[in-house]
């Protein structure tokens, strides 16, 4: 879901994702490191499947969605798609 952050820094989007309760999808490794901090709430699908086709990504989140709604449901702060 877009949301209008494309040119905001990685702060702004985190603070806007947890003021919304929402999760990241990123590609980004900097989104990884900002959630593994201890005191982060940052809830984080981390997509690891190099470059690929739209079709394919959204193949895979098809593919993976249970899991992931699944592990996200459960607490985890980061689900890593690959």
């Amino acid at each position: 879901m877009e949301v209008g952050l494309a040119e905001s820094s990685d702060a702004e989007i985190c603070r806007y994702a947890i003021e919304k309760e929402r999760v990241i999808v990123s590609k980004d490794q900097d989104f990884f490191y900002l959630a593994g901090q201890l005191d982060s709430k940052i809830r984080l699908l981390w997509v690891r499947l190099g470059n690929c086709r739209t079709t394919v990504l959204l193949a895979a989140f098809d593919q993976f969605w249970p899991m992931i709604e699944t592990s996200l449901q459960a607490g985890d702060r980061v689900v890593e798609l690959r």
